[in-house]
């Protein structure tokens, strides 16, 4: 593990984002926005912050218990906090002038929310129409579900999802089942940020910002993919096949002699050589097995026939001659084993970050290695309000009397000490540049 800064340009630098979303699936948008070098910053509420600040434990170590759940360091890092109830016109106020000034804002409340609080696109377009508005809700903004609350969960089971994920039917313990991650909130979050790059490019070319309308159950159902094709294509309904492949085969977990393993033969080649390093060449020469296709008719029966020939080697055994002779196979690792893992640390994917208070914190690294502008680790997940005072002070010109006296009145929030003078010019005061 290593802590990463940079000095080379960074692919978002000079795009400033206003995050004034809560959980997951907006702040992993924005999150990955300020890993490409953006400047965000996380509003919360004074009195309530963001749920996920609580979700543990597990806590860390020294930190502000119990506003200091690993769940929140999951997707909060490369942001400044600041604290302001929009509630109240004073903090309305606020955000509208931040607005004014920002590339880039994201929010997840439910539909008309902010438009009581004049913090809506059509609202702020008029005071910054180059703004690009990004709203993230479980079931979009129109539609006879738009004013439902969504949450992941839901999502999954709402979207199909969870009906071709589980054990088989008629298998122990079969019945459907969710994912373990929160899938359908990080891949909404994907989305939104994959869309608010377009519409970045966009205002490039046009000038002008624009709204964009991100859905849980509208990504979650994208997400069907192959499956959904093969029931718009062939009319069946898909289901649950444990840890079988819908399409491929043999394609799923097997049972060794001490440990489960996965083997993932793509094509005819590669099930040839599978048969030949577990000498069944009776199974390479039948023709049933001959392609694809056959394979996935008389899928029951091979599948024993290669279980019983697996089931006689040790795992790692069979995962090195696998991989010798060009058979698609790997373990099935726990998370711990995967963090371990030497790839995954030679892929820089271990971060550390020291928070302001000296608590040094590990994260997930950014995935994609960007040759020119690589991703950065600036700033480790915030404090609550850490930044209230010095950023509107810099900012929007506060005063330090102005930012106490909304302070004691519970319109903002954080630190209530005044900003250090170089923390205040650390502040970026370069104009949003970016499309």
């Amino acid at each position: 593990m290593h802590e990463h800064t940079t000095d080379t340009p960074q692919a978002l630098g000079g795009l400033r984002v206003l995050d004034l979303s809560r959980v997951l699936a907006g702040p992993w948008a924005t999150q990955i926005l300020g890993d490409l070098g953006a400047e965000v910053i996380k509003v919360e509420n004074p009195a309530r912050r963001d749920d996920t600040r609580t979700w543990g434990p597990p806590f860390v170590e020294g930190g502000e218990q119990p506003w200091d759940a690993a769940y929140y360091f999951c997707t909060n890092r490369n942001k400044q906090a600041i604290a302001v109830d929009f509630s109240r016109e004073e903090g309305a106020a606020i955000i509208r002038r931040l607005a004014s000034e920002a590339d880039v804002l994201v929010e997840n409340f439910k539909v008309g929310t902010l438009a009581r609080y004049g913090l809506d696109y059509a609202s702020l377009r008029v005071l910054n129409p180059r703004l690009i508005y990004c709203s993230i809700t479980g079931f979009g903004q129109t539609g006879p579900y738009a004013k439902r609350g969504g949450y992941d969960f839901l999502i999954q089971g709402m979207s199909g999802l969870m009906s071709i994920t589980g054990r088989e039917s008629g298998e122990p313990g079969a019945g459907p089942v969710k994912v373990g991650l929160p899938i359908s909130d990080l891949f909404c979050g994907l989305y939104a940020t994959i869309s608010i790059l377009a519409a970045v490019n966009h205002r490039h070319a046009r000038g002008e910002g624009q709204y964009i309308d991100c859905a849980l159950l509208d990504s979650q159902v994208s997400l069907l993919a192959n499956q959904a094709m093969n029931y718009l294509v062939g009319g069946q309904v898909p289901q649950r096949l444990g840890n079988g492949h819908p399409n491929v085969v043999p394609y799923r977990d097997f049972a060794a002699k001490d440990d489960y393993l996965l083997v993932a033969c793509g094509n005819d080649g590669q099930f040839r050589a599978l048969c030949r390093l577990l000498q069944r060449g009776d199974l390479a020469d039948d023709p049933r097995y001959a392609s694809n296709a056959g394979r996935n008719r008389h899928r029951r029966e091979l599948e024993v026939s290669l279980a019983h020939s697996i089931a006689t080697w040790p795992a790692a055994e069979l995962l090195a001659a696998m991989q010798r002779e060009g058979v698609p196979g790997g373990p099935i690792n726990t998370v711990a084993q995967v963090l371990d893992d030497p790839q995954v640390q030679a892929r820089g994917m271990l971060q550390s970050l020291q928070r302001d208070d000296g608590t040094t914190i590990s994260v997930l690294g950014y995935p994609a290695k960007l040759s020119l502008t690589p991703a950065s680790y600036r700033q480790a997940p915030p404090r609550f309000g850490q930044d209230t005072a010095a950023l509107l002070q810099e900012r929007l010109r506060l005063s330090p009397e102005d930012i106490a006296a909304l302070m004691r009145d519970g319109v903002l929030g954080g630190d209530a000490r005044a900003p250090r003078l170089d923390a205040v010019q650390a502040l970026p005061t370069a104009p949003s540049s970016v499309g």
